[in-house]
């Protein structure tokens, strides 16, 4: 599933190839990719003729702000949103779910491999802190069905300094906390094994186990792997992730944990140990990551 990185990547170009833009049409061609949104296909129709004001981002979700109403949308585990520019065709892929034509003769395809992404109209509500709603806007209406969701790392609005005090709370396992999207939102597994293996912290330990410390050194190294993550245009294991010029991130080069089970540390040799959890995996080393502080 594209994370934090990735979902900024595309946002940051949508930005560049979208804000203002006027939409003229959709074209569904997959009911899932839809079935979220308010009013259906119809509803979307009375996104026609709005201009896109603001490109904006909490976490992995993205919306166009259009006129006092939201498109918003989610790339579950491997949709693609593709700009094309005015004058560029493309053919249709097999994996096209929806197709929007912007009036300067743009278009922005969605595709959607697995079908657990989606596009979806939403009504606006005001955040809770009153500050920008996410990376993107200066407004502080968000979409109603993002509402839920945490600030991220790389938003300034977060406060820092009362993360780790929060998440001691949660009184669960550290990579528990740190997929739990209404704390901090954004991290999924690449990002949280690799910034618990530059903290040095198991996976398994208990949030409130954890001294305060430790806690903001975990929140510092995770901030500092998205930011350099999002610097190579996030990571790219296949085709599914790409940005909106289909273009791959390099960031798996960089990985110092992730998908490394079996391999020797690179920082201590050790053998790297791969779990599974939450129904996916954790990779972690033994030595350097040990579950015991006594170890």
């Amino acid at each position: 599933m594209p994370e934090l990185p990735e979902v900024e990547t595309v946002r940051e170009g949508l930005e560049r190839l979208l804000l203002g833009r006027t939409l003229e049409l959709i074209t569904v061609l997959h009911p899932r990719a839809v079935q979220r949104s308010e009013g259906g296909v119809a509803g979307l129709a009375g996104l026609h003729g709005r201009t896109v004001e603001a490109v904006a981002r909490r976490g992995k979700y993205l919306w166009f702000e259009m006129e006092g109403l939201a498109l918003h949308f989610h790339l579950g585990m491997s949709g693609q949103l593709l700009v094309s520019k005015p004058g560029a065709s493309a053919p249709d892929h097999p994996h096209l779910r929806a197709r929007l034509h912007f009036t300067d003769g743009s278009q922005l395809r969605f595709l959607d491999q697995r079908t657990f992404g989606y596009i979806q109209r939403s009504s606006l509500t005001p955040v809770p802190d009153g500050a920008p709603a996410g990376l993107g806007t200066t407004s502080t209406l968000i979409p109603i069905p993002v509402s839920h969701i945490a600030r991220d790392l790389l938003d300034p609005a977060l406060d820092l300094a009362d993360l780790p005090k929060r998440t001691r709370k949660k009184r669960t396992e550290i990579k528990r906390a740190m997929l739990d999207q209404t704390l901090v939102s954004g991290l999924g597994n690449i990002y949280c094994d690799e910034a618990l293996f530059r903290a040095r912290i198991n996976p398994r330990r208990k949030t409130n186990g954890l001294p305060y410390l430790a806690l903001e050194d975990l929140w510092l190294q995770s901030t500092e792997v998205l930011t350099e993550a999002l610097a190579q245009g996030g990571t790219s294991f296949d085709a599914l992730y790409v940005n909106v010029n289909g273009a791959s991130g390099y960031f798996e080069r960089s990985l110092q944990a992730y998908g490394r089970g079996g391999q020797a540390c690179v920082r201590c040799g050790a053998t790297m140990t791969k779990i599974q959890f939450m129904n996916r995996s954790s990779t972690f080393c033994p030595v350097c990551q040990p579950l015991s502080t006594r170890t």
